[in-house]
């Protein structure tokens, strides 16, 4: 997973006003949990809006001024209700040995067959909340649908995998293809075409043959 980089300051002082002017200053107050005890710290405004106007997810590296390193994810933001400005970050820490529960990005590949007959695509869940450690955390989840005919459905044991656990009950869909008024019969495979042909010329023989008789 891809990890950005937040250049921060301990914050000494956690109160309404001290929160305040850091935020008249361009300053967004931020708190790391996770460890023995929180890390309040403040960062520039503009350094965090890459970890979050993006539909990417990341892991973040956040440096203070004091020399610390803490390696963490994005928990939760709080925005102004009517400037849309960041108000406050909470981070959760990780750690290289310690799995950890995240919402990730569902990617959509291939040309489904149901779709190419006039079905329509219905995306379910665009998200999938896995667990994992932090190393094998992927960027997103890929979703084949080239097989998917009208009527089918993807389930997320479709996409079970031994870097991650998926935290969804079996029966979850991630997509379907459903039919709509534009839709035709899905063709019939090579294979399923070639038996029916067999069959086709093993009856008409057979009615042949009794003709005869």
């Amino acid at each position: 997973m891809k990890s950005l980089t937040i250049n921060g300051s301990k914050r000494e002082s956690v109160g309404k006003v001290a929160t305040k002017a850091l935020r008249n200053a361009g300053e967004v107050p931020c708190v790391v949990y996770g460890g023995d005890t929180p890390v309040h710290f403040s960062a520039p405004e503009l350094s965090c809006k890459n970890l979050v106007y993006t539909p990417d997810v990341h892991t973040v590296m956040i440096k203070l001024a004091d020399g610390s390193e803490i390696n963490a994810v994005l928990q939760e933001i709080q925005f102004h209700p009517v400037t849309d400005r960041i108000l406050h970050i909470d981070f959760y820490q990780i750690f290289d040995d310690k799995e950890i529960t995240m919402n990730i990005p569902v990617h959509i590949v291939g040309n489904s067959v149901g779709v190419r007959n006039g079905g329509v695509l219905r995306i379910v869940n665009r998200t999938l909340r896995i667990k994992a450690i932090p190393s094998n955390l992927p960027d997103f989840i890929e979703a084949d649908i080239s097989d998917m005919k009208i009527g089918h459905k993807m389930y997320v044991t479709a996409l079970v995998t031994e870097d991650y656990s998926i935290m969804h009950t079996d029966n979850t869909v991630i997509c379907q293809v459903r039919t709509s008024r534009n839709a035709v019969e899905d063709e019939v495979d090579e294979d399923e075409e070639g038996e029916e042909g067999e069959e086709g010329e093993a009856a008409a023989a057979t009615e042949e043959a009794a003709a005869q008789e």
